[in-house]
């Protein structure tokens, strides 16, 4: 009867649901989830209208059954396994990615061009400085960048009440530094697992970056850029404040308080409009 073709287009589906704290299981055809609660969620059972979601983000404290993932592949639905409010990001089924190659092929196109590569990396620095860059040279911009991030920190810091003395981070030793880089180095990690969600989501290829290059997520540190200063910084002094105040551990106060600014803001749909922007 043509019923696993008979799939709704992305482009007419809502976009993400956020679930944790619950079992996602398969009854009588339906998708449900059974809850405890958790946020904004009642305890409960939920029926889920998996033909017009683009994509599930099942959170920590959750199951998920065979059959489940079974009609969710069928009928196109995404799936990916993260933490607290996308905090990490530990395994994404995409049956097939999106509709379309689209976005793919048009990055990889992008990419392969050296002017139209370093065209995306300029529209990508506008969006951080809020301004044209004109036709300023990578290395250029990258210059600008460090100064600028180095103006963030400082305000950032004063603004949180936090004595700010420079960005230092030994990748060999990423404990052997004070709290306050500790907790970037935090931040930074739940936003670029946020980064890596939306890229997933999207179909777009985390391998190619624009002002990143060598790393296999340099995609993904694209974008986590955009959001440096507005979620990771602010998230880490915050954390910083309140671990000084004795409030808890370190880690999990940027942890958690990253993700809490990750789903007010909606960084990952967000994250996922921006490559729509900047890709097609």
């Amino acid at each position: 009867m043509g019923l696993d073709g008979a799939e709704v287009p992305h482009r007419d589906r809502h976009g993400l649901v956020w679930l944790s704290r619950g079992g996602l299981t398969v009854t009588n055809g339906t998708l449900q989830f059974t809850t405890a609660g958790e946020g904004g969620l009642e305890p409960g059972v939920y029926d889920l209208p998996y033909q017009m979601v683009s994509c599930l983000l099942l959170g920590p404290g959750s199951t998920v059954s065979h059959d489940a993932l079974r009609i969710m592949a069928r009928h196109g639905t995404g799936f990916v396994a993260v933490g607290s409010d996308g905090v990490r990001m530990y395994a994404s089924s995409m049956p097939g990615g999106p509709d379309r190659s689209k976005l793919a092929r048009s990055h990889a196109a992008l990419w392969a061009d050296e002017s139209r590569r370093l065209e995306v990396a300029r529209r990508m620095f506008a969006i951080r400085f809020g301004e044209d860059v004109g036709d300023r040279s990578l290395n250029q911009l990258r210059g600008i960048e460090a100064a600028r991030v180095k103006a963030a920190y400082k305000m950032i810091a004063a603004r949180h009440g936090i004595q700010w003395s420079g960005r230092r981070y030994d990748r060999a030793a990423p404990t052997n530094t004070d709290d306050v880089n500790q907790a970037i180095n935090h931040a930074s990690t739940a936003l670029l697992a946020a980064a890596k969600t939306a890229v997933a989501i999207a179909g777009a290829v985390p391998q190619l970056g624009f002002v990143h290059e060598d790393s296999g997520w340099a995609f993904c540190l694209d974008l986590a850029d955009l959001y440096r200063e507005s979620v990771a910084l602010e998230g880490a002094f915050e954390a910083v404040r309140q671990y000084r105040a004795n409030r808890g551990d370190l880690e999990r106060l940027s942890r958690v308080g990253t993700g809490r600014l990750i789903r007010r803001v909606g960084v990952i749909p967000g994250m996922i409009d921006r490559m729509k922007e900047l890709l097609e």
